[in-house]
């Protein structure tokens, strides 16, 4: 087993929107960041060594636009495939994030506000749709493809051999990244019960450190605490009828109700 270095990627700030570089005996890029990032990830990623034909494989953790705002323009510099989750294959080929986003609390809510999280990014269709666990070995580097729904439906984590998890937005740090090493949830979430059982299942494997797109690396016990509180803490408002899904914000034939996202 060669080993795996996971490398942070900064997008925006020094943590605020992060993609990864997995290093072993290839490179593969997880996530693009927003629309037009991609100039600013191919110079990150060779301070490390790494040409753009040096990319085995691009994936993509969900259909939020700061993470494949730029996976189309990365693609066609590196010529690496994108590997997504079947379930939001709809966001990738339209350009276009499903909407109305969900908040997950204030900030959220503030954030939805913003023109830059309704940007529409440049349409593609991955190369390779998983619809449940995989492997990346044949693209150098020892680690799988974890479905994580609950984020959004084709939601997807990284895990490598050695236990780093590359999560996504199952878990952030508060303030996208400004608050660090403190969990917290992102700004929104389709499903949060989901994605919270997706969050446990992936503590349950012992990782050895959680990766996010927003924020520094967090330690799993200092989450597994945290992810006790927000069960509690769901459960009660779910018990309230105070839990809203992206099932509730579709239509009654599974159509969004607002724009046609």
């Amino acid at each position: 087993m060669a080993h795996t270095t996971v490398i942070p990627v900064p997008v925006l700030g020094k943590r605020n929107v992060n993609a990864h570089l997995l290093l072993g005996r290839r490179a593969v890029l997880v996530d693009t960041g927003i629309p037009g990032s991609g100039a600013k990830i191919l110079a990150r990623i060779a301070e490390h060594g790494v040409e753009p034909r040096d990319v085995s494989a691009i994936v993509i953790t969900h259909a939020h636009i700061d993470h494949f705002g730029s996976a189309a323009e990365l693609r066609r510099a590196t010529g690496a495939p994108v590997v997504a989750h079947v379930a939001d294959l709809g966001p990738y080929t339209t350009g276009r994030i499903r909407e109305p986003y969900l908040p997950t609390g204030r900030f959220g809510r503030f954030l939805d506000r913003l023109d830059a999280f309704h940007e529409h990014a440049e349409p593609f269709r991955p190369d390779l749709l998983v619809d449940g666990p995989g492997t990346l070995d044949e693209y150098g580097v020892d680690a799988r493809i974890m479905p994580t729904p609950g984020h959004t439906a084709g939601s997807i984590s990284v895990l490598t051999d050695e236990g780093d998890l590359v999560a996504g937005d199952l878990v952030a740090t508060s303030f996208l990244g400004l608050a660090h090493r403190k969990p917290a949830n992102p700004p929104f979430h389709d499903d949060p019960l989901g994605n919270l059982a997706s969050l446990r299942a992936m503590l349950a494997l012992k990782p050895t450190r959680l990766h996010v797109g927003h924020g520094g690396p967090l330690d799993p016990a200092r989450v597994a605490t945290w992810a006790a509180g927000e069960q509690r803490r769901l459960d009660r408002l779910a018990a309230r009828g105070r839990l809203r899904t992206r099932a509730q914000a579709d239509g009654p034939a599974g159509k969004p109700t607002s724009d046609g996202r």
